[in-house]
C-alpha cells in the first residue's frame, strides 16, 4: 500500500487575548514575561543574543530565543549580522519596536514608589536607570550626548532627537559627550519620582554636571561650572 502522506504541520499560533481592543492587541505583542525587557535592553541599541542573556538575569536560553522570535514576527525587532571585523550577529529594534519607549518610560514612572530599598536577590545593571532619568529630563531644550556616571557604571543618553528614528541611550562612556552628570542610583530614582530637580540636586551638592556647553548649563538649572 502506498505510505498515507502525513499532513503539513501548521505554524504553531500565537497567544492572543481575542478581544477587539487597542490595550488587549498590545498586550497580544508584549504581554508575555520578559518582552518588555528585552524592549529596554535593546532600546540602548543592537546586541548579540549572548549579551542579552548576561543583561537579563532570570532568563532561560530557551525562554530568550522565543521571545527573541516572537518579537521578529511581530515586527518589533530583527537579525542581522554586522559587517567584519566583528561579524557578530545581533538584534535590534524596528521603529515599531522603538515605540515603545514612552511605554516603559511611563511604566517605569509607575513602578519607581515600589523602589524602596534593594533587596539581597536583586540585580542591578547601570543602564537601568537610563529610563528613570529620561523621565526626569525630558523636555531639555539643548541637543546632545549626556554622560551618566554612577557606582554601578556609566551609560549614555541623547538629548533634542526623535528617540523614534534612533537609539534612546547607550551602554557605557560616550565617546564625546557634551556634558556629563555624576550621582548616585539613589538620587537617580528620586529623579525619577519627581521628588526634586536635577538643578536642585545640583545647589544641593548631590550631583555634578561637568561640562561648559549650553547643555551642560541647562542640565545645571542655568548656573555656571564650577571650578
Amino acid at each position: 500500500m502506498p505510505r498515507q502522506q502525513q499532513p503539513a504541520a501548521r505554524p504553531a499560533r500565537r497567544r492572543s487575548y481575542d478581544q477587539f481592543c487597542a490595550a488587549a492587541r498590545a498586550l497580544d505583542s508584549v504581554g508575555d514575561r520578559w518582552t518588555l525587557l528585552i524592549v529596554r535592553e535593546l532600546l540602548a541599541g543592537p546586541r548579540r543574543y549572548t549579551d542579552l542573556h548576561a543583561d537579563l538575569p532570570g532568563v532561560s536560553t530557551d525562554v530568550l530565543a522565543s521571545r527573541l522570535r516572537d518579537m521578529e514576527q511581530g515586527g518589533l525587532a530583527v537579525r542581522r549580522r554586522l559587517p567584519p571585523p566583528a561579524s557578530a550577529a545581533v538584534y535590534e529594534l524596528t521603529e515599531h519596536g522603538r515605540g515603545l519607549l514612552p511605554v516603559l518610560t511611563a511604566l517605569a514612572g509607575w513602578g519607581a514608589p515600589a523602589l524602596t530599598e534593594r533587596r539581597p536577590t536583586d540585580a542591578v545593571r547601570a543602564h537601568w536607570f537610563a529610563l528613570p532619568l529620561l523621565r526626569a529630563l525630558d523636555g531639555l531644550t539643548h541637543a546632545g550626548v549626556v554622560e551618566v556616571r554612577l557606582d554601578e557604571g556609566e551609560f549614555h543618553f541623547r538629548t533634542g532627537v526623535d528617540a523614534a528614528a534612533g537609539d534612546a541611550y547607550g551602554y557605557g562612556p560616550a565617546a564625546h559627550p557634551d556634558a556629563c552628570v555624576v550621582l548616585d542610583a539613589e538620587l537617580c530614582l528620586a529623579l525619577g519620582r519627581g521628588d526634586l530637580t536635577l538643578a536642585q540636586a545640583v545647589g544641593e551638592g548631590r550631583a555634578q554636571v561637568l561640562g561648559e556647553g549650553p547643555l551642560a548649563a541647562e542640565l545645571r538649572g542655568g548656573r555656571p561650572a564650577g571650578p
